[in-house]
C-alpha cells in the first residue's frame, strides 16, 4: 500500500556502556524518537522498561558492559531490543516480598508491556519487549484520522528539539557537534542522490 502521508519508523541502534549515569541519557533520547514517530503516549512505559532492562545488565552483568539499544516497528508493535555480551544471565520474573529491595523490575516490564522476551544469538543475549501503538500498519498514523498541517508542524518543531537535544548528548559525550552537522549534511545529500528504489 502507498501512503504519502505516513510516518517513516526507521529502525536505529544506540551502542553505550551500562553504566547509571547512561540512563537519563537513554531515556532522554527515546522521548525525542517516539515523539517525532507520534507514538509519545508510550513514552512513560518505554522509557520506565528500558530503565529495567539496562539495570538488569549494570546488576548482572557488569557495570560498564558493552551495550546497545535497539528501536524497532514489528508490524504494529513497536519492539525495544537491549543487547549485551552475556548469554548466560538471563532475566527471570519473580515474585518479589513487600520488603524486598530487588526483584521487581521485570514484574514492571511484564506489567507495561504487550510482551517480553529474550533470545540468545550466539555470543550475545537480546532482551526485548513490545507495545502495541493502535496503527493499522507501521508506518500509519493512530486514531484513524489523516495528518493536519499543525502535525506537520509539530513533527517538524519536534524533529528541531531532536536534533538539538542530541547535539547537546553529542557534545556531553565528547563529540564535535559541528562537525556531526557537517557530516549528517553530507549523508543526507548523498541519500538524495541516489536513485528512487
Amino acid at each position: 500500500m502507498d501512503c504519502t502521508t505516513c510516518t517513516p519508523r526507521k529502525a536505529w541502534e544506540l551502542p553505550f556502556l551500562a553504566e547509571p549515569e547512561e540512563v537519563a541519557g537513554l531515556r532522554r533520547v527515546l522521548g525525542i524518537h517516539l515523539r517525532i514517530w507520534g507514538l509519545q503516549e508510550l513514552t512513560d512505559a518505554v522509557q520506565l522498561c528500558v530503565s529495567e532492562l539496562v539495570a538488569n545488565v549494570i546488576t548482572h552483568v557488569g557495570v560498564g558492559t558493552p551495550t546497545t539499544l535497539a528501536v524497532s516497528m514489528n508490524g504494529t508493535h513497536l519492539r525495544v531490543e537491549v543487547h549485551d555480551p552475556d548469554p548466560r544471565s538471563l532475566p527471570t520474573l519473580i515474585d518479589a516480598t513487600d520488603d524486598a529491595e530487588g526483584g521487581r523490575g521485570m514484574a514492571l516490564v511484564t506489567a507495561t508491556t504487550d510482551r517480553w522476551g529474550v533470545e540468545l544469538r550466539g555470543d550475545r543475549k537480546v532482551t526485548w519487549c513490545e507495545f502495541a501503538v493502535g496503527l493499522d500498519m507501521p508506518a500509519g498514523h493512530g486514531g484513524g484520522h489523516r495528518p493536519s498541517r499543525l502535525r506537520a508542524v509539530t513533527t517538524e518543531t519536534a524533529a528541531i528539539d531532536a536534533i538539538s537535544d542530541l547535539l547537546h548528548w553529542l557534545q556531553a559525550h565528547g563529540c564535535d557537534p559541528e562537525e556531526v552537522i557537517d557530516r549528517a549534511q553530507r549523508h543526507f545529500e548523498a541519500q538524495l542522490e541516489q536513485p528512487a528504489r
